[in-house]
């Protein structure tokens, strides 16, 4: 299995604030400032997010959401202030779409101030925003936020926008989940809120960067299924019951294969940071997404149902990972990358 490597300062963090440890922590720390996917050393970012997932769910939700912004920032000539903490809000389901008003323009950078974004401290465009944006997760917690939306011609955008300015409502719509419950993804309202545009339309799929965060979010699952697989691991030492071992065994099996295209993925998309990475991510995210669905499926038989009642740390993971995992497409995804599968010119899977 690939072991989450977690730092020193991750470790004192954890040992710090326990179950306590919340983004504004890992901020506060520099715990945020994480290799840019594709600079070399991706797969140290993929481990950083899968420390985060073993120790929660729900933080790594957030956490893997504001270093996603972090670096669409810097991929598409924007900052963030000291201290501010970011969400990537770009979900698009056809009944919560935001609308992009220009709104003037300026020359300063897009995120200079840490408490508003406004026609006078932005980069040019200017909007405003208008409408709900739904799944928004961490929404009460954060400062600022990276948000998806439609320009006047129907094209999709990207915006940053400080959440912390009128036109901006948090709601507590949209969102009943037990399992990851934390990231309390609710809808928030839109209503002429200032905003900067971020690149040119169509720049959110277009980038080589998007696949690459796409592929992050399967290192967030694999540290999710990681943190389940030790705590079977650590209630099981010494058995010898031949079915619980089984269970052990599939479970290292199921994380293995996962860990190895991880490793994979990160060096192909260092060696090839401006190619197209779609089907490498798509590989990846499906890989682990069935490993983790191991992994759930093996642990619960292994260990029964006394840590599922007794352990909290243990339940609330084995119910946050299956709504984690339902961020794939399940078979659309499948289809996709049989399509891509299709058009190669060699399988990807031949030694």
């Amino acid at each position: 299995m690939l072991a989450p490597v977690t730092d020193d300062l991750f470790e004192r963090l954890q040992k710090q604030y326990g179950h306590d440890l919340t983004l504004a922590a890992l901020v506060e720390a520099g715990a945020d400032r994480l290799p840019l996917p594709g600079a070399g050393e991706t797969l140290k970012r993929w481990r950083a997010l899968a420390a985060v997932a073993a120790h929660d769910l729900s933080l790594v939700k957030l956490f893997e959401g504001h270093t996603d912004a972090l670096a669409i920032l810097a991929e598409l000539g924007g900052d963030a202030p000291d201290g501010s903490l970011w969400a990537t809000w770009c979900a698009e389901p056809p009944d919560a779409r935001v609308a992009f008003e220009a709104h003037g323009s300026s020359s300063r950078s897009p995120a200079t101030s840490a408490s508003s974004l406004s026609p006078t401290d932005a980069a040019s465009p200017t909007l405003r925003l208008h409408g709900t944006k739904a799944w928004c997760s961490g929404a009460a917690s954060v400062t600022h936020a990276v948000v998806s939306g439609w320009n006047a011609a129907g094209e999709p955008c990207l915006a940053a926008v400080s959440l912390q300015q009128p036109g901006v409502t948090v709601t507590e719509q949209g969102w009943h989940a037990v399992g990851m419950a934390g990231s309390a993804s609710v809808d928030v309202r839109f209503d002429g809120a200032h905003a900067t545009q971020l690149g040119q339309p169509g720049d959110y799929t277009r980038r080589t960067g998007f696949w690459h965060g796409g592929a992050g979010i399967a290192a967030c699952w694999y540290g999710g299924a990681w943190g389940i697989a030790r705590t079977v691991h650590e209630r099981s030492g010494g058995s010898k019951a031949p079915h619980q071992l089984a269970h052990l065994g599939a479970i290292d099996v199921a994380l293995a294969g996962a860990a190895a295209v991880l490793r994979e993925s990160a060096e192909w998309i260092d060696t090839h940071r401006d190619a197209d990475a779609q089907a490498v991510a798509m590989r990846a995210r499906l890989v682990v997404e069935h490993a983790a669905e191991e992994v759930i499926h093996h642990a619960g038989r292994a260990l029964g149902a006394g840590p599922l009642c007794r352990d909290a740390r243990f339940a609330r993971a084995m119910a946050d990972l299956p709504v984690f995992l339902r961020q794939s497409h399940a078979e659309r995804d499948l289809a996709s990358l049989g399509a891509l599968a299709l058009e190669s010119k060699a399988a990807s899977w031949m030694l």
